[in-house]
């Protein structure tokens, strides 16, 4: 989702996180990894669709999240 504070990067089924790839400050482009889920024993890679620095990462190694959580946000 986009708004004025960037593009939000989001969880798309429940899962845990199980490494943060991508940190405050960093410039990513669109198709790197910004986390890895972990659900069921399989890693999925979160990619940003754009590019652009990464504002904020809202979730810690270990958390659990919920389909719709915001994990990252890119500005």
């Amino acid at each position: 989702m986009t708004s004025e504070a960037g593009t939000e990067i989001i969880a798309e089924m429940v899962a845990n996180v199980l490494t943060i790839i991508a940190t405050r400050g960093q410039r990513l482009e669109a198709g790197d990894t910004v986390v890895i889920l972990e659900s069921m024993k399989m890693e999925i890679p979160v990619l940003t669709e754009a590019g652009g620095i990464v504002r904020e990462v809202r979730v810690d190694e270990g958390d659990v999240v919920q389909e719709g959580d915001v994990l990252a946000v890119i500005g």
